[in-house]
């Protein structure tokens, strides 16, 4: 069973075995507006937790993607090249950006879990 943990930069990390899958969050799809753009990671590229991941670009900004977690990206969500928008549709299932084999899971301990990231946003 997956669990899924949001860093304070609005990413997300759902977690099955030593995989995470990353994505933003619903609130950062939100605040973006609607998205034209995503650059991602290169499958086989070492992220560092709090490095830079990627970028997303909508009509009103462009934000940087950081990785919430070490590790080697395994995979990438193609299918945002061809339709970016599908991160204001489904931020949280179809629109992930990439997979990442975690290097240490001890990471997970400093993100927050839904409630607490519930609790967060509510706060901005």
């Amino acid at each position: 069973m997956s669990k899924t943990y949001f860093s304070e930069d609005h990413e997300y990390v759902k977690v099955d075995g030593g995989i995470a899958t990353v994505g933003i969050s619903d609130y950062a799809q939100k605040a973006l507006g609607d998205v034209v753009y995503v650059e991602l990671p290169k499958v086989g590229a070492k992220l560092a937790k709090g490095g830079q991941a990627g970028v997303v670009e909508s009509v009103k900004s462009a934000s940087e993607v950081y990785s919430p977690v070490t590790g080697e990206v395994t995979e990438v969500n193609a299918a945002l090249s061809a339709d970016p928008a599908i991160v204001n549709s489904d931020p949280m299932g179809a629109a992930w950006f990439y997979k990442i084999k975690l290097a240490d899971e001890g990471e997970l301990a400093g993100l927050k879990d839904e409630s607490s990231y519930s609790e967060y946003i509510k706060g901005l």
